[in-house]
Order: structure tokens, then C-alpha cells, then sequence
């Protein structure tokens, strides 16, 4: 009995102390969201390095061609976000319509000065810098648009004149990206669209009319270019053209199906040995598919919704501390993440036709690695300049309750004082 008592006064004692005590440590950042990223590059770079293996001997004569690059990229990855961490919220706030223009440059750029490769232009070499413009284009517009959401928040839940301002601007980086030909990436970048005007406070309307025009456009990009087509129908029946235009997404299934739950084990996927095209890149998931199976599947896919559940619960924090903007960018880079990792793990499993965008944090490719350890990071930052701003305001409350305890003490002083004052004058005048 004296034993319960005893430890019941304990957690008595260690609540109290964690509620009042000053000297309380509160992380500045959030440790869960740094070790899922992490996580999640460690596990990028073993399937990178295992399904790039045969493509880089035949091509380069060292196996290790493009791990060694990956590798590299995951360091410029991480000095990268650790340069973006130190930024304060306030640059990204006033630089968003500089860096919109910026993007707007790099995908004009491109189509004037890009390196074509299989059929799409899409990168920007400068020595042995390889830039893919839509990666960086893709954050800079969320950004603008978070800015945006909050610069004219009345005339976008009020005017429809301000529901199609940032529409516009999409319709321009669309038809830019169209030109390289990018339908993936426009596809992401208008369903993030339609998720932040939905909640920066559109009309249902709005929102459905939105949602339907785009469909219709989706719909009209794919039956006016043949190769869509082929796409398209591959995806409803691949297996009709096992060796055409089936053939990359009927040799992704059989990694899916030889994966089973636990996986052929690591490195020994057969769809690597150069059967399956793009092994390293948009197909990836598939190849940890065969050779991880179903568990390592699940793993990856709850590490990125675990990520994304992070990002929307510090936009969420963020509303409640009167910061829209932080807010609408991190709801943003969330909506972002879930669904390019969706078309991703969609095209290579043959639930959506074969798109090329990469898996978050996991594919190769620098440009991809680069900005969204970039993305990564302004969640951090944001998290960070949240619990900041809460241990200034308990400082302040606890200074502010200090001064008045100060002031009380000072009356009570004060008061004694007096009434010493008052007993010692009233003792001489009895005397």
C-alpha cells in the first residue's frame, strides 16, 4: 500500500515538474519526420544499387556506375536540405513570386537549350550539373500558390476572378511542360492544385467544375497523342502485346508476382537483368517488390504515408498559430508526396498507365533527390519556427507571471514598510 502511495507521488512529482518547470527540454525539431527520410534514402540506395547493377556493367563496365551517383546525390541531398533548414519561413514568403519566375525561366530554358532523351526534353546540362526543370518547378509553384492562398484569400472564397489567377499560372507551367512532354508532372502539380484552393477556402462548385474540366483535359491530352493511346490501352490489356506496347508493364507484374510476401531475397531479382526497362528509376518499386515482396512494400509505402501524415499534421499546427502560409505550403508538399507516390506504385503495378515520376526520397535521380530532400526540410523548418515560437510565448507567460509575483512582492514589502514606518512614528509620538 505505502509502496503505491509512494509511486503515485512520483508521477505527481514528474507531471509538476514537467508542467512548471523551466528547465524543461523541449527538440527544436521533429526526429520522427529526419529518421523516415533517412530511412527511406538508406532504403533507396541498397535498391538502386541492386536493380542498376547489370545496366551499369553493359553500359559503363563498373556495376557500381550509378550507385556511386546516387550515393553522391543523397550528399548533395542532405547539404542541400541543411542550407534550406537554415532559412527562416519569412524568405520563402517574399521570394515565392521571384522563384515562380525562376521556374518559368528554367522550363522555357529547357525547351531552347535541353537535352533530349527517349523522345522528352526535360533536362538542362551545364558541365556535369544535369537539371530537371520540372523538379524544382514543381515546389516553386506550390510555394507561390501557398503565398497566394494567403495574399488574396478573400478573392478567392469570394470572386471567382480570384479562383482563376492561380489557375492561369498553372495553364501557363502546364503548356510548358506539355512541350517537353511531361504529362505526369502536370498531372501531380493540378491535383495538389485542386487540393490547396480546396482548402484555402474554394466554393464546392468551383471545386467540382475544377475537378471536371480536368478530367475532360487529361482525357483530350491522351487521345490527341498516339503514344497515350498505346499507354492507355497496354494498361487495360497488356497482355494483349506481351512483347510491344505491353511489354514494360507485363515484365514490372511478373517482378510483382515472383516477389510474393518475403521476396526472392536481396539482389536476386530476374526483371533487373535488363528485362525490365527503367529498372532504377520510375520502375523501382517493383523491383523491391520482387525482391523484398509484399512486407517490403508495405514497409516503404508506410514510411511515405507516415511522412505524409507528419506534413499535414504540421500544416495543421501551423493554422492553429495564425501561419497560413507555413500551413498551405506544408499541406502542399503532403498532397505532393502522396500522390506522386500513388501514379508511381499506380503505373508499376498496372492499376494507372505507365507514367514517368519517380518514388519519393527512393528513385534514382538527383534533381528528384534534391528537391524533395529540399521539401523535406522546409517541413523542419516550419516545425522548428512553431515550437520556437511556443517556448518564446511560455518564456513570456512565465516572465510575465514572474514580474507579477515581483509586484506583489514589492506591494507586500512596500505595505510593511509602511505600517513599520507607521508603528515606529506612532511610538515616538507616545513617548
Amino acid at each position: 500500500m505505502a509502496n503505491a502511495e509512494f509511486k503515485q507521488d512520483n508521477r505527481l512529482s514528474a507531471l509538476f515538474a514537467a508542467k512548471h518547470d523551466e528547465t524543461t527540454q523541449i527538440r527544436p525539431y521533429d526526429l520522427t519526420l529526419v529518421l523516415i527520410a533517412l530511412t527511406l534514402f538508406a532504403i533507396g540506395f541498397v535498391i538502386v544499387t541492386s536493380a542498376s547493377m547489370p545496366i551499369a556493367e553493359r553500359l559503363h563496365d563498373n556495376p557500381f556506375y550509378f550507385a556511386i551517383r546516387h550515393a553522391i546525390y543523397i550528399g548533395l541531398a542532405v547539404i542541400a536540405a541543411m542550407i534550406v533548414l537554415n532559412l527562416p519561413m519569412n524568405f520563402w514568403r517574399v521570394a515565392n513570386p521571384y522563384l515562380l519566375l525562376f521556374a518559368i525561366g528554367l522550363l522555357i530554358a529547357v525547351l531552347i537549350i535541353g537535352r533530349t532523351v527517349n523522345g522528352s526534353t526535360r533536362w538542362i546540362v551545364i558541365g556535369p550539373i544535369t537539371i530537371q526543370a520540372a523538379e524544382p518547378a514543381k515546389l516553386f509553384f506550390f510555394c507561390y500558390l501557398a503565398g497566394y492562398l494567403v495574399r488574396r484569400y478573400e478573392e478567392i472564397t469570394e470572386n471567382f476572378k480570384g479562383f482563376i489567377k492561380p489557375l492561369a499560372v498553372f495553364f501557363l507551367l502546364a503548356l510548358l511542360l506539355l512541350n517537353q512532354p511531361d504529362l505526369g508532372t502536370v498531372i501531380v502539380m493540378f491535383a495538389t492544385t485542386i487540393g490547396l484552393l480546396f482548402l484555402g477556402g474554394a466554393k464546392l462548385w468551383q471545386f467540382f467544375g475544377l475537378v471536371f474540366t480536368g478530367v475532360l483535359a487529361v482525357v483530350a491530352l491522351i487521345l490527341f497523342e498516339p503514344y497515350r493511346v498505346k499507354r492507355v490501352t497496354a494498361f487495360l490489356d497488356p497482355w494483349a502485346d506481351p512483347f510491344g506496347s505491353g511489354y514494360q508493364l507485363t515484365q514490372s507484374l511478373m517482378a510483382y508476382g515472383r516477389g510474393s510476401w518475403f521476396g526472392q531475397g536481396l539482389g536476386n531479382s530476374l526483371q533487373k537483368l535488363e528485362f525490365l526497362p527503367e529498372a532504377h528509376t520510375d520502375f523501382i518499386m517493383a523491383i523491391l517488390a520482387e525482391e523484398m515482396g509484399y512486407v517490403g512494400v508495405l514497409v516503404v509505402l508506410a514510411l511515405i504515408l507516415s511522412l505524409v501524415a507528419i506534413a499535414l499534421k504540421i500544416g495543421n499546427k501551423a493554422m492553429s498559430q495564425d501561419r497560413p502560409f507555413d500551413a498551405f505550403l506544408a499541406y502542399g508538399i503532403g498532397i505532393w508526396f502522396s500522390f506522386q507516390t500513388a501514379v508511381n506504385v499506380g503505373a508499376s503495378s498496372g492499376i494507372l498507365p505507365t507514367k514517368g515520376l519517380t518514388l519519393p526520397l527512393v528513385s534514382y535521380g538527383g534533381s528528384s533527390l534534391i528537391v524533395m530532400s529540399i521539401a523535406v526540410a522546409i517541413l523542419l523548418r516550419i516545425d522548428f519556427e512553431l515550437r520556437v515560437d511556443g517556448v518564446q510565448a511560455l518564456k513570456r507567460g512565465n516572465k510575465a507571471k514572474g514580474s507579477s509575483k515581483a509586484t506583489q512582492q514589492k506591494a507586500t514589502l512596500s505595505d510593511g514598510s509602511k505600517t513599520r514606518k507607521t508603528r515606529r512614528t506612532k511610538v515616538v509620538d507616545d513617548e
